[in-house]
């Protein structure tokens, strides 16, 4: 198979993680051409061929994308829904409006964390800010200059917990969810013809949530090319924080 297309959703983390695939495909020797889906047009795309490869589908909650005509693979990351804050807490069932003055929900997080919610009253009366996933990191940056004491709700991987601003907070009762896995889905017509030393790498391709928040801030945050900040990660030169 000498070309193939790749779907991935518009925000530079997945644009990143799109751009890494691709570095193994052309490997292999195989032309990338890229197409940005807003979420709702997944479905068509791929249904209608417009995408041989989606990059990336977090299961279980996109196993709907995953019809008889297609064939999972891989665990590129494992996403999750986070509490976290500006300072190191206890676990989140034990906080209150001493510990915390406000609740600030990346947008992609806000539905879990209302049903959160209905399990910790003693932080359901709080003032809730919803913000877009890339006005993050602004607004955790005003609120620690201002000492505000947000309890913050996002999900990993993302450029913030990459910029070193927050402590996670540890959620036993796993209010928002447990770990998903970050996967690929290809058309399974295309998976016939592919190489299958191909398809082996791209199976046992890992990122991490890590080195994904890196690619993330490279690309949201400092304005990097997702091609470049692949190049960055292929090469070696991409060093998570912690790592």
């Amino acid at each position: 198979m000498t070309q193939m297309t790749i779907g991935h959703l518009y925000t530079s983390l997945h644009a990143g993680c799109a751009s890494a695939v691709a570095r193994v495909l052309e490997a292999h020797e195989v032309e990338v051409e890229f197409v940005d889906l807003d979420p709702e047009d997944i479905e068509d795309a791929l249904e209608q061929g417009e995408v041989d490869l989606l990059v990336s589908a977090w299961f279980p909650r996109d196993e709907k994308f995953s019809g008889p005509g297609s064939r999972v693979i891989g665990d590129l990351y494992q996403p999750q829904i986070s509490f976290a804050a500006l300072k190191a807490l206890g676990p989140v069932n034990t906080l209150t409006s001493a510990d915390v003055d406000r609740v600030i929900v990346a947008d992609d997080s806000r539905e879990a964390l209302e049903k959160a919610l209905k399990q910790l009253p003693a932080l359901s009366a709080l003032p809730m800010e919803v913000v877009g996933e890339a006005a993050l990191i602004a607004r955790l940056e005003k609120a620690q200059s201002e000492g505000e004491a947000p309890l913050v709700v996002a999900t990993q991987p993302h450029a913030v917990f990459h910029a070193s601003l927050l402590a996670l907070v540890e959620d036993p009762g796993q209010l928002l969810g447990g770990e998903m896995s970050a996967r690929m889905i290809l058309r399974e017509d295309v998976a016939r013809k592919a190489d299958t030393d191909l398809l082996d790498e791209l199976s046992e391709m890992m990122l991490g949530n890590k080195v994904m928040s890196a690619l993330d801030y490279m690309i949201g945050v400092e304005g990097q090319d997702p091609d470049e900040a692949a190049e960055a990660w292929q090469r070696g030169r991409l060093i998570p924080r912690d790592a």
